[in-house]
């Protein structure tokens, strides 16, 4: 990006004009909406006389046709009919108010309907207060930044840079709002890696939803993938966000890109799912972490009761701190017939999160029986901006090539083994990220985006290939399936059992066990294949507690991915003596640097 950092800069400046009148946490309050009006008019301005000089012609038109011919004399979804620009604005510093209200109002309705989501109407007022009297500086401040100049991706990236910095002053979770655009880079061609044989068809049209679509990045750097990919390739966008100013931000982006901002919808995807007969070829989201969902709890666990399957909800119900699945339950509800891939970046505990048969279980347990989960690939730590945690990317699909049916491909793309070859001046450098040369919040590293040796294209590579190697292990999908059973041991009193009517021990409470048993277990040659209860239980509890049994009716079906232990390498305890020696060597060093101190 050659100057989204310097634009950026230049618009966090204006905010000191705020300093007094406005507390920091409500900056965003003017500098966000004004960003976005200034980005419009920038983007207006070579067609803006043109546009002025054709409603005349116009005039007995009806709004709606009005509209239409007016957008087409502007070159895109909307247009500005009044008289002023950012440039007669401040010719007029005595008026800013009423002629900035004009401007606004001047804008075509489905560009109105974007500045209206910031309430900023009230800002207006409280800018040109006399006891402020600060809105003709504001305003004259963005007429002297041009955002013409610049494109989407790069827009983009100042949005999420303000947002970020507005974030850190009110300490909200900038992470909430955005994803580093590099994971999104990864994500999108994890997605469409298995249909780029599709993806090259003349003409070919593709729906893409991301239901937390926050200022619209994974729905950019999708729509410009595709468009590098095949620039006669069509991808519709659709999205739902909850915040307001990220929404609002969001449908401008789809207005100056040509696409139909009527697609992004507001509101809580949960409670009202303002697509809700909608299908879709792809879907992207990195839904917010550990955030509970109590404010939804009514309609979600009402929802999950009456419909069941026919719901979105239908698998089962995650603890209510952690919404994580039901994202992704809602995204499979919106799952093509044999057609639609997705995917999703979680933290850890949607991996294991929760015993045999409680709600994350069994929608884990619903993915996998039904072969949807295609791949997990465990992603570098410090990559976010509001979280340093280990994250992971889920490829969910229900058109699996024929060599991944029946499996699911783990990734270990954290780079931990890499930086321990580097350390040891076994490898050069690390083939997963690279360190930033400045922090970004909790965002200490960055996946490189060039070549297939590193990086996005290595991590693609190790997904496509689909081999098992250091980096990449492929199980079948009942490997991660497994019974919880009620070991049961009788009841004694002065050493004799304790039977029921019929006979049977009784069980002592104080002594009953649990035991997880794999679906499957290796033979002597390491192959993976089937085991049963009884055969577990006979080899691995009966030699050490003869007289337990197994309490049938307590058994569960649960599933986890234990992502770090697949691919645990166990290292030798080091050797006393190089220890001993380096404690030596040490000591050594410190005393000499006490001589150096105390002569």
């Amino acid at each position: 990006m050659k100057n989204f950092k310097e634009k950026a800069d230049l618009i966090w400046r204006v905010a000191d004009l705020l300093r007094g009148d406005y507390k920091q946490s409500d900056y965003g309050k003017v500098i966000l909406p004004m960003t976005v009006l200034r980005r419009l008019d920038s983007v207006l301005a070579p067609t803006k006389s043109k546009v002025l000089a054709y409603l005349p012609k116009i005039d007995t038109l009806k709004e709606s046709a009005k509209d239409i011919a007016l957008n087409k004399i502007a070159s895109f979804n909307f247009h500005n009919r009044s008289n002023y620009d950012f440039e007669k604005l401040i010719a007029a510093p005595n008026d800013v108010a009423v002629n900035l209200r004009n401007y606004i109002n001047g804008f075509s309705s489905s560009a109105r309907e974007i500045i209206e989501y910031f309430n900023f109407d009230d800002q207006i007022d409280r800018m040109d207060d006399p006891k402020a009297d600060i809105l003709f500086r504001v305003v004259k401040s963005f007429q002297e930044i041009d955002l013409a100049d610049m494109d989407s991706m790069e827009m983009g990236y100042v949005f999420e840079e303000l947002i970020r910095k507005f974030a850190e002053q009110s300490n909200e979770t900038a992470g909430e709002h955005f994803t580093p655009r590099e994971v999104i880079k990864l994500m999108v061609n994890l997605l469409f890696n298995e249909d780029r044989a599709i993806l090259t068809q003349e003409g070919i049209v593709k729906t893409l939803y991301d239901p937390a679509c926050g200022t619209g990045g994974m729905l950019s750097v999708a729509e410009a993938y595709l468009k590098d990919f095949n620039p006669k390739a069509e991808l519709k966008v659709f999205g739902q966000e909850i915040n307001p100013e990220s929404y609002a931000i969001c449908k401008a982006d789809m207005l100056i890109k040509g696409q139909n901002p009527a697609n992004i919808k507001f509101g809580n995807t949960f409670t009202v799912d303002g697509l809700s007969e909608e299908k879709f070829d792809y879907m992207l989201s990195n839904p917010p972490f550990g955030v509970d969902w109590k404010k939804a709890e009514k309609i979600i666990s009402t929802e999950a009761a009456n419909k069941g399957y026919a719901g979105r909800f239908g698998a089962g119900l995650p603890r209510i701190n952690d919404g994580s699945l039901l994202f992704l339950q809602h995204m499979i509800s919106k799952m093509r017939p044999n057609s639609t891939r997705i995917a999703i970046v979680f933290n850890g505990s949607p991996l294991f999160t929760g015993a045999a048969e409680s709600g994350e279980s069994n929608i884990r347990k619903w993915i996998i029986e039904n072969d949807w989960l295609e791949a997990v690939i465990a992603l570098p730590d410090q990559l976010f901006y509001n979280t340093g945690i280990s994250t992971y990317i889920w490829i969910v699909t229900n058109h699996k090539n024929a060599e991944r049916k029946g499996k699911i491909q783990l990734i270990n793309a954290t780079g931990v083994k890499d930086e321990e070859l580097v350390k040891a001046g076994k490898l050069d450098l690390n083939r997963f990220w690279r360190k930033m040369d400045r922090s970004l919040g909790n965002k200490r590293k960055y996946i490189i985006e060039n070549g297939q040796e590193k990086g996005i294209g290595f991590i693609t590579r190790l997904y496509g290939d689909f081999v098992e190697n250091e980096f990449c292990k492929i199980y079948p999908n009942a490997f991660f399936g497994y019974w919880r059973v009620t070991v049961e041991q009788p009841l004694l009193e002065n050493g004799q059992v304790v039977t029921d009517r019929s006979g049977n021990p009784k069980p002592d409470a104080s002594l009953r066990d649990y035991e997880n048993i794999p679906f499957l277990q290796k033979d002597a040659q390491g192959k993976l294949i089937p085991q049963t209860i009884e055969a577990y239980f006979d080899k691995e509890v009966k030699p050490h507690l003869p007289s337990a049994w197994i309490d049938h009716s307590k058994t569960k079906i649960g599933y986890e991915i234990n992502f770090t232990k697949y691919f645990y390498e166990f290292k030798p305890l080091r050797p006393l003596t190089e220890i001993k020696a380096e404690i030596l060597a040490l000591e050594e060093t410190i005393l000499e640097a006490e001589k150096t101190i105390l002569a």
